[in-house]
């Protein structure tokens, strides 16, 4: 299994979240950092790490997340792609969960939960925890944030709670569709798009609760600028049923 973490000037999430790779019960075959944009404190934060990294950066010029991400699919050596965002912390079974569920003809979607945006600087210094977060009411989302006996899946094609920071995808599926469609540029639903083709390829969602859990790390919100143009994106994907984007993967393949 290869983890793609994507990342954005976020060097002390991007050490916590490597941190807990680097403790898990199951450790991934490798972990690619996909940089939007150009830190050396998160190239220090990367050399620092006992882990097998790759980290991938393009320089600074506003939200590309899909292309970095597409350079760090291009780059994985596994046969299975779990994606990560640089605000979300995995559990201790992440990678576990995420490798027992994998499944022909399907992706995993896993969930998430909130830390309030005043308590994470004292969870990146260790000087809290997520159980002393959560008893205290400063988690949302709570029941996301508990790992169940056994999971609940939920097996459809719907559109509703589709999310990049929590997903597990076949490297050839992503192939097959191109990767991400790099005319999302600025903030939001690139990851959409790419489930959204995935549906038309026939392959189908596994909407996991109680598994393979992350725990966002609230900030500001990101600039919707470009919303209402990618969510037209969007919706031509979505009436043309389309699986391949022209702008993607093949553009940064060797």
């Amino acid at each position: 299994m290869s983890i793609i973490v994507s990342s954005y000037n976020n060097p002390s999430a991007l050490a916590a979240i490597l941190r807990n790779l680097e403790a898990a019960s199951q450790i991934p075959e490798e972990i690619h950092v996909a940089e939007d944009g150009s830190n050396e404190e998160s190239s220090r934060v990367v050399k620092d790490s006992s882990l097998k990294i790759f980290h991938h950066y393009q320089e600074d010029k506003g939200f590309r997340k899909a292309k970095i991400l597409n350079r760090a699919i291009n780059k994985c050596h596994s046969d299975y792609v779990v994606f990560l965002d640089g605000d979300c912390l995995p559990h201790y079974h992440f990678v576990r969960d995420h490798s027992i569920m994998a499944e022909k003809g399907y992706f995993i979607q896993g969930r998430r939960c909130f830390v309030q945006e005043n308590k994470v600087s004292e969870l990146l210094k260790n000087q809290t925890s997520i159980l002393k977060l959560a008893v205290t009411g400063n988690i949302s989302g709570l029941l996301k944030s508990i790992r169940l006996p056994w999971p609940y899946i939920k097996r459809n094609t719907s559109m509703y709670g589709l999310l990049g920071c929590n997903l597990g995808v076949w490297r050839d599926d992503l192939l097959k569709i191109n990767g991400f469609d790099e005319e999302y540029e600025g903030w939001g639903r690139e990851d959409s798009d790419l489930c959204a083709r995935l549906y038309n390829l026939g392959i189908l969602r596994k909407m996991v609760y109680g598994r393979a859990l992350v725990y966002h790390l609230n900030h500001p919100e990101n600039d919707r600028g470009n919303l209402t143009k990618n969510e037209e994106l969007l919706k031509e994907t979505l009436r043309s049923r389309k699986t391949r984007c022209t702008n993607g993967i093949s553009q940064e393949l060797d």
